[in-house]
């Protein structure tokens, strides 16, 4: 996984790149008809119910618009949330305000789905060993908004980019001829420009994971696309020698069922690319 001072950098470029998008040469419609120097204070109030996520995130996207912007907050990241519920006040100067309001809204409202869709998959596998993992199916420039959200909604990040893990997946394994000479292929290359990278490789069928085992240095197999009895004999062979991942169309209805095959993780990019934004609006106090 990429360090806390690279995904702080994501931060600060999403945060940049959005209000460069939104404002750009000015928020013409604040600066024709509120005075510069005209105060105010808005609510977050959610119309929706769930779990709230984005509220640090915001903090931050406020502070960038204008340090003199005070954030009271009601309620923290991670916590269920019902219509009519307070989630933080913010006061300091009204352009700021509404210069930062669609920026707030669109990422708590996307974090808040993800953080709910989260906690419902997390919710289905407890008392199994089996934790929710995400996947790179995320919507392209704000990457780090949506993994963060997972892990407020009690999910496991997978790998965050291209660069931090290697994942030899079907294409990867045609490409370059079979399993075992692309895995052997990853090592030497691991090794030959110093890289410590964990392997994760993809099987398609119980002879491609007898295979894999045949081979050294795997962190992980993904079990692709399998039912639920080939599965637990994937699991059954496996035995320990490297951890399990299950994916492939897994939906919160099934999951239980595969987790119940023994899997240490469940890969489901639904947790980002299929979600309905939470209905959340910021409005200002009279």
């Amino acid at each position: 996984m990429i360090s806390k001072k690279q995904f702080d950098k994501e931060i600060a470029i999403i945060i940049a790149n959005a209000i460069r998008e939104d404002v750009g040469a000015g928020d013409h419609s604040s600066l024709a008809c509120i005075p510069e120097d005209a105060m105010g204070e808005a609510q977050l109030l959610v119309k929706d119910e769930g779990i709230i996520a984005g509220v640090e995130f915001v903090k931050q996207v406020f502070d960038y618009v204008d340090h003199g912007l005070e954030v009271t907050v009601k309620i923290t990241d991670g916590t269920p949330v019902n219509y009519g519920d307070i989630v933080f006040y913010v006061s300091g100067s009204s352009q700021s305000i509404l210069k930062a309001e669609r920026l707030v809204l669109n990422a708590m409202q996307r974090m808040s789905a993800i953080a709910t869709k989260t906690h419902m998959f997390v919710k289905a596998l407890e008392g199994t060993k089996t934790k929710i993992l995400d996947t790179r199916k995320t919507t392209p420039g704000i990457r780090a908004l949506e993994k963060w959200a997972v892990k407020i909604g009690g999910g496991e990040n997978h790998r965050f980019a291209l660069y931090d893990m290697v994942m030899l997946k079907d294409n990867h394994i045609d490409f370059c001829g079979g399993i075992s000479k692309a895995i052997d292929k990853t090592k030497k290359y691991l090794k030959k420009n110093r890289l410590d990278l964990k392997i994760i490789v993809e099987a398609r069928n119980l002879d491609e994971v007898a295979e894999i085992l045949e081979n050294e240095g795997v962190y992980r197999i993904l079990i692709d696309n399998f039912n639920y009895e080939d599965t637990r004999k994937a699991v059954e062979m496996i035995d320990g020698k490297c951890l399990t991942e299950s994916s492939g169309g897994i939906t919160l209805e099934t999951a239980r069922k595969f987790a119940e095959c023994g899997v240490d993780y469940i890969s489901s990019g639904a947790l980002t690319h299929s979600v309905h934004n939470m209905d959340l609006s910021l409005k200002a106090i009279s």
